[in-house]
């Protein structure tokens, strides 16, 4: 039976024995309970090897979730005549099992440490062979330019060879987890080998490449000088112009100086390092003063461990689901790494002038990577943080960084195609901040609060339609006091005077559907009100990330793209590992929503290797899926390398 509830202590062998109810918490361990508890009991505990366990049926069941009850008092009672609270008894079966040995820690720590470092030896390998691909090229290229040879039989065939191959290749070692010398023949080369082969290639039947290596770099596809314009007036309706283009292609939002825009994605990082130390150091503080308190007092109430399954070391009342966020830790620097050798490689292309990585392919700023990789890492600290002992009080430190990154990954997919015109880091941190500000206030103050809900669903709806116009309109629009006449007059001149539909049907379409989405969400919490506010605001973002995503993808196949092997493996294995992730986390292992009673109800043993719960099966599939939703969003676009980007759509 759950009630009445009860309370079971751990005492050393002393005297007096604390079984009272006004006293069983003066020494030792202990724990309210309804059906289920569990304490770890340690040797440095106990010197004398003995313990007793007491166990004590409470007066009242309101500690334990249950109603406070009513005992009336008769009219002939005196005043220290005891209340009669009626039978209050618990039957219960009190187990005692061995512990885990030292052995079994130290496997399962290998054990955590051996999945992620085969990652690292994975990426190792993989640039190993995209460097003998690479130098299987240049030896092929050099045969070309023999000519003593034909460069059709040496192919085996006669079909034209695409010029990005004749004396030139894309900047080397651009694959995935590529750690190779990122050497490659320059621009010159380029021009040499084509001055005595004539070749064209078309890309997807519709694109040609041009011979982009000579042209001069003032004269780029994807730079405007300030000389060009005579006023700010004149760059201001030069922007007008080419965004309200009907079909925008990737060069006409990649104009400005590359200096100044990667110094605008670098802030990116910079700042999301300055905030995760800023937030890091405060919340390692505040946990490991809630352990010491949980080891001092022996109140094992104070956090919502998964006990059946929460195995110490030194202080820590659960290693194990601390060592499993070693996962995104791990992962998030690999993609670091993998990042700045890219940027390397991309460095020294533009060092050498080289075409491809001047006039070709998307613009290539790592800023936003940077952050995101930076955020995965923090992700894994603050959850340890979080889970040296979670509770009611810190539940957004295992959630802030999650909110991060699905905003960071929301504007690089909008950066591939939009370089110019993506939000700043000051106003994407602001926003993230505001989204935070109100996770905290949603679960503080949001439980059965109609009124906080409905401010934040109009807030929501507002924000939607907001960011629904900058899209559309690509920021060419001014939220100032004529903004409702400005709407009055497109409504009745696109929808009553003529009907017209839109002029961007593919991005309405998208917006529509985001609208939807997004309504409906806000009408579910305004309706439903779920207790846990965080999780429903982390859907929020999820939701409209998946939704962009799809898009993006949609879209990039319509306009005749493709996706090589690598992202698309990326994209199979990813949403797998998702799929299997999202099963354990929602298996519920504890809730801080209900009393620490009724969050025990909930736990179960550990289900690998004795160590790892449920839960700890989630942090190491949901690490491994960002890393390889991160590895999506690096590669998506490495089709486009060898494309023009006056050639590539903007969608």
């Amino acid at each position: 039976m759950a009630f009445p509830c009860s309370v079971i202590s751990i005492q050393d062998i002393l005297c007096p024995v604390y079984d009272l109810d006004n006293n069983v918490a003066f020494i030792g361990m202990y724990q309210t309970m309804t059906k289920k508890a569990a304490i770890t009991v340690q040797k440095k505990d106990f010197p004398s090897n003995s313990f007793y366990v007491v166990v004590v049926v409470k007066t009242e069941d309101e500690a334990c979730g249950g109603a406070l009850p009513y005992y009336p008092l008769s009219k002939n009672a005196s005043p220290e005549e005891p209340v009669d609270q009626h039978n209050r008894q618990k039957l219960l079966e009190v187990m005692v099992s061995p512990a885990i040995t030292s052995e079994a820690y130290v496997s399962s720590v290998l054990f955590c440490l051996g999945i992620f470092l085969s990652f690292y030896v994975l990426t190792l390998l993989i640039a190993c062979w995209e460097s003998c691909r690479q130098q299987k090229r240049k030896g092929l290229l050099a045969a070309m330019d023999s000519p003593s040879l034909d460069t059709a039989s040496l192919l085996g065939h006669s079909r034209s060879i695409p010029s990005s191959f004749l004396g030139h290749s894309p900047y080397d070692s651009y694959g995935y987890g590529s750690f190779g010398n990122g050497s490659s023949s320059s621009a010159e080369g380029v021009t040499d080998s084509m001055g005595s082969v004539e070749v064209t290639y078309s890309y997807v039947g519709e694109r040609s490449l041009e011979n982009v290596a000579g042209r001069p770099r003032l004269d780029s596809l994807s730079s405007v000088e300030e000389d060009d314009y005579d006023t700010l007036a004149d760059i201001d309706y030069d922007k007008n112009v080419i965004r309200t283009k009907q079909f925008l292609c990737v060069a006409d939002l990649a104009r400005k100086d590359k200096r100044v825009l990667r110094k605008k994605y670098q802030i990116y990082f910079w700042n999301i390092a300055t905030i995760a130390v800023f937030y890091a150091l405060p919340v390692i503080q505040l946990v490991i003063t809630y352990q010491t308190v949980v080891n001092v007092t022996g109140n094992q109430d104070i956090c919502y461990y998964n006990f059946l399954c929460a195995h110490p070391l030194g202080n820590l009342s659960a290693f194990n689901n601390i060592l499993s966020n070693l996962g995104y830790v791990l992962l998030g620097l690999l993609f670091l790494l993998i990042i700045l050798q890219r940027e390397i490689n991309y460095n020294r292309a533009l060092l050498r002038n080289d075409a491809h990585a001047l006039e070709c392919g998307i613009p290539k700023h790592f800023g936003l990577f940077y952050a995101m990789g930076t955020a995965l890492m923090m992700e894994g600290l603050l959850s340890a943080c979080y889970h040296v002992c979670p509770n009611y009080t810190n539940f957004q430190f295992d959630t802030s960084f999650m909110y991060m990154i699905a905003g960071l990954c929301m504007l690089k997919l909008y950066q591939k195609r939009h370089p110019d015109i993506n939000a700043s880091a000051y106003s994407a941190y602001a926003c993230l901040a505001v989204v935070i500000f109100f996770s905290v206030v949603g679960v503080v103050f949001g439980k059965g609060n109609t009124a906080f809900w409905i401010i934040f669903s109009v807030i929501h709806i507002v924000a939607t339609l907001l960011l629904s116009t900058q899209l559309y309109y690509m920021g060419r629009w001014k939220l100032d006091s004529g903004i409702l006449r400005r709407i009055l007059h497109v409504l009745y001149t696109d929808c009553v005077r003529q009907c017209s539909g839109p002029m961007y049907v593919d991005r309405m379409v998208l917006l529509v559907m985001g609208n939807i989405i997004n309504w409906s969400l806000a009408a579910y919490g305004l309706i439903v009100r779920p207790n846990d506010f965080a999780s429903y605001l982390l859907a929020i973002g999820i939701c409209n990330l998946l939704l962009y995503f799809a898009f993006y993808i949609i879209m990039k196949l319509r306009s005749g793209e493709r996706i090589k092997l690598i992202p698309l493996l990326c994209i199979v294995s990813t949403s797998v590992v998702w799929g299997f992730a999202l099963f354990f986390f929602f298996q519920g292992l504890s809730t801080w929503q209900k009393t620490p009673a009724e969050s025990r109800e909930h736990n179960r043993d550990c289900i690998l290797l004795d160590f790892f719960d449920d839960h700890d099966i989630w942090h190491f599939l949901s690490s491994i899926a960002m890393f390889g939703s991160f590895l999506v969003l690096l590669t998506l676009d490495d089709d486009l390398d060898c494309v023009q980007r006056d050639k590539i759509y903007v969608f």
